[in-house]
């Protein structure tokens, strides 16, 4: 019986993909959920399983193209048999040859790329799955001015003003897209304040051996800063909403956002009920997560929807910024690097390990007030870390 393997069913907000690199060929037997192709989209690399065991009789859709969800890839003969001659009647093109060596190790988009701005892909080091070189590998090399062998043979002149251009990826131009959609849909205010990390700081350094023996996970900061979020969310539920249209839409859940540098740029997971996770779960996720990004293997599920976000630039050394607002949310909170400050408490000047704290809203729909209030119920909650085992 002849079967299709079509693309996977994609989320609302992901419309097309592009396919990388077939992992069998025409005439080869495939085993069923036997990886065939992965697509890549403008949030997750996916990978396209066999869905029954037999020979792949045709490829429909070729290396680099576009497609969409549901649409056919290929076709497998569920009754067949691999055939001997079938495998060199597949094989790539004899001007492809040469490039076999390199492909083994590159993806198609990166080895176009590479053959473009002249990028050694066999002197890069890939950060795909079994270290693979993908496009973002060869962009990052192609933009270090020191990497470009040719550099060493014809020296720039004087007064020369060199450019290299550089397609974005299609993560990168998603993530402009939107960024770009936010500021312009939204209006967007920011309100700062800053946060006295010393008890949060002691609370963890007395603990970490004991909850690192009881949980199998570090603890870090990221936890007791959701857990404040939600604390400060079920305080003022606007800043957990959303638009839609002329209607506020108030969630009765808490799925925060946590963003994440990968490879491929900044993705941004969803802690789904966070309100019902304990910290030993919050850090478990946030690890996974951070794994799963680095691997390339964050799926879709993973980043679709999420009420609140929240962002750490501290983790680059940044000292204040206004973060963008993630759509369709109304809401996102900024760290910050932690740095020890003169500060006044009781009359007495004292040195305190600080961090200020930004918390960007949309003012359609959130006030000043409700605005203010949320990031000193966070700031409180996170300098009195009873407040949040007490609920006050």
């Amino acid at each position: 019986m002849i079967i299709d393997v079509k693309v996977p069913m994609l989320s609302e907000s992901v419309s097309e993909g592009t396919l990388l690199e077939w992992k069998k060929k025409v005439g080869e037997a495939v085993a069923r959920d036997e990886i065939l192709i992965d697509i890549e989209t403008d949030k997750v690399v996916l990978e396209v399983p066999s869905p029954q065991a037999g020979v792949l009789v045709e490829i429909i859709a070729q290396n680099g193209e576009t497609v969409a969800a549901e649409q056919v890839l290929a076709r497998i003969d569920t009754a067949a048999t691999a055939s001997a001659e079938a495998a060199p009647a597949a094989a790539p093109a004899p001007e492809a040859a040469p490039a076999a060596a390199q492909t083994n190790a590159a993806m198609p988009a990166a080895a176009k790329l590479a053959a473009e701005t002249g990028v050694d892909v066999n002197a890069l080091q890939g950060s795909g799955r079994d270290g693979r070189v993908l496009k973002e590998d060869v962009q990052n090399a192609a933009a270090k001015p020191a990497a470009a062998p040719a550099a060493a043979s014809a020296p720039v002149p004087a007064g020369a003003r060199p450019e290299q251009r550089v397609p974005m990826s299609r993560l990168r131009a998603r993530v402009a897209e939107r960024l770009l959609a936010s500021q312009q849909e939204n209006a967007i205010l920011t309100t700062f304040n800053e946060v006295n990390m010393k008890p949060i700081m002691d609370l963890r350094a007395k603990y970490k051996e004991k909850f690192e023996k009881e949980h199998g996970t570090k603890l870090g900061f990221m936890s007791f800063f959701v857990k404040a979020a939600v604390a400060a969310l079920k305080k003022y539920p606007v800043v957990n909403a959303s638009v839609d249209g002329n209607d506020i839409v108030y969630h009765g859940y808490f799925d925060i956002g946590i963003a994440i540098g990968s490879p491929r740029g900044l993705v941004v997971p969803i802690l789904r009920d966070a309100d019902q996770m304990s910290i030993a779960d919050i850090e478990q996720a946030i690890v996974d997560y951070a794994k799963k990004a680095k691997d390339g293997k964050i799926a879709l599920e993973d980043l679709t929807g999420g009420t609140f976000s929240i962002t750490n630039g501290g983790t680059f050394g940044s000292m204040m910024s206004t973060p963008i607002i993630n759509p369709p949310q109304s809401a996102i909170l900024g760290m910050h690097a932690t740095k020890e400050r003169a500060v006044v408490e009781n009359g007495q000047v004292v040195v305190r390990p600080m961090m200020y704290l930004a918390l960007s809203y949309d003012h359609r729909i959130i006030d000043g007030r409700e605005a203010v209030l949320t990031l000193v119920a966070i700031k409180d909650a996170l300098e009195d870390p009873a407040r949040l085992l007490l609920d006050l």
